[in-house]
């Protein structure tokens, strides 16, 4: 059983930062990779930053690369997303996801795959 749960979205003005944090439960959270992705209304949904078991691989979004930046830390069992420079284009709602297996190790850092979902932080962002 692996749950997530997303804090840190806000209402910020434009040129703002937030820090969002997705804290996990899972008996291996080492096991997991952890995802963000966010949701626009009428939009689909869309990855936003992936990492690894280990961190040592980190995938952006092209529209990410530059203002955002995924870590982990493994002995808190939470991922962080840093958003600098926020637009109105980055309101969304914010949702982190884990997939992988218990006692396995999570290499894939693609956007596919993602099996928990969290209920997600809401990001607004005014002009």
């Amino acid at each position: 059983q692996v749950q997530l749960r997303e804090s840190g979205g806000g209402s910020v003005q434009t040129g703002g930062s937030l820090r969002l944090a997705c804290e996990v439960r899972a008996d291996t959270f080492n096991s997991y990779c952890i995802g963000w992705f966010r949701q626009a209304p009428g939009q689909e949904r869309e990855g936003v930053a992936s990492i690894t078991t280990d961190g040592g691989v980190k995938r952006y979004a092209d529209f990410a690369k530059g203002r955002f930046t995924i870590s982990r830390d493994n002995g808190k069992n939470t991922v962080h997303l840093q958003i600098f420079g926020l637009t109105p284009e980055d309101t969304a709602m914010y949702y982190c996801a884990a997939k992988g297996r218990k006692g396995g190790y999570c290499t894939d850092g693609s956007f596919a795959f993602f099996g928990y979902w969290g209920q997600g932080t809401q990001v607004t962002v005014s002009s």
